[in-house]
């Protein structure tokens, strides 16, 4: 049953989403077909998760992302499923690849190994991570691994020229002993080889531009790529949040509140509070964007629309009907 509260919620997503689409013509659209977009897929574990998963990716496609990572579980965990995952998407799709990869309970021969196995199999776009252990515990390196994401991807250039993301924290990793530090860390995987670094999640513009200033002031001149997940379950959501040291604002909070038993207005809310992240974003000069899809397509879908990327037949048909 839709209550008054569910009735004014939609109200607002609605009115909310009307006013991005009527944004001047210096905002969103005068970039419009600028725009970059990449995706993060984790592989399934059952077969629904599967089916999915492939739906997902399969509506994603005509977007055209610059690339599509899978995720690698603690601990190397999900190390079979991952590799599957990203062979199908280069043996059956048009899609880039983007393999994760982590340090932790693997020596560096392993790590080599299925690293080689992902270049001979025609994989050439690496996320090298140092990684969490799966009990959810401190960080310890494997006795002969890598120390770290910068030795790891170290170990990557000397192999191959593979092209390789690393991560960025807009509110300092929760290991880091200070900001600073971090990103002289972020400096370091950058000075061994990596091209760019997609940030932790997010839901604040002025968190991600402080951040940008910083690395700028830094000396770091590569891309730092904004990640951006849409909220799908608020209580998960906030435990993720906990884990990785991501602040979740009151307001998002109040927002989601009564909306458990109501997907349809969660999804909407979800959609135009992600919107207005990116627009605001987009503003500032951002045009690349790598959304953590959570294997589902719709809000992605919807975000993407609203920033002016279409399949390109989509694009064709807004061409025509503007001339």
């Amino acid at each position: 049953m839709t209550t008054i509260k569910d009735r004014h919620l939609q109200a607002s997503a609605d009115e909310t989403y009307e006013r991005l689409q009527k944004r001047p013509q210096t905002g969103v659209r005068s970039i419009d077909g600028r725009i970059s977009v990449s995706f993060e897929f984790f592989p399934p574990q059952t077969d629904r998760a599967a089916r999915q998963l492939w739906s997902s990716i399969e509506q994603l496609s005509p977007l055209a992302p610059d690339f599509v990572s899978v995720t690698y579980g603690a601990g190397g965990s999900t190390r079979e499923r991952t590799h599957a995952t990203v062979k199908r998407v280069l043996d059956e799709t048009v899609l880039v690849p983007a393999a994760h990869l982590t340090c932790v309970g693997a020596s560096r021969q392993e790590i080599d190994m299925i690293a080689e196995d992902y270049w001979r199999s025609g994989v050439r776009n690496i996320v090298a991570l140092r990684g969490d252990p799966p009990d959810g515990g401190g960080f310890t390196p494997h006795p002969s691994g890598y120390t770290n994401a910068a030795a790891l991807v170290d170990g990557l250039s000397r192999r191959h020229d593979y092209d390789i993301s690393v991560a960025a924290y807009p509110e300092t990793h929760p290991d880091a002993k200070t900001p600073a530090a971090d990103l002289d860390n972020l400096k370091r995987k950058f000075d061994a080889g990596a091209s760019r670094a997609i940030t932790q999640f997010f839901f604040d513009a002025e968190t991600y531009l402080r951040f940008r200033d910083r690395v700028a002031s830094a000396g770091i001149t590569a891309p730092i790529i904004p990640g951006i997940l849409p909220v799908t379950n608020f209580r998960r959501l906030k435990e993720f949040a906990a884990r990785c040291g991501t602040s979740v604002p009151d307001w998002i909070g109040k927002l989601f509140e009564g909306l458990d038993d109501a997907p349809d207005i969660r999804q909407l809310v979800s959609a135009t509070v992600t919107a207005e992240l990116c627009t605001r974003l987009v503003d500032q000069g951002v045009s690349d964007f790598h959304f953590y899809t959570l294997n589902r397509s719709e809000l992605t879908l919807a975000i993407c629309r609203i920033l002016g990327v279409f399949p390109p037949a989509a694009q064709t048909s807004r061409a025509a009907a503007r001339s």
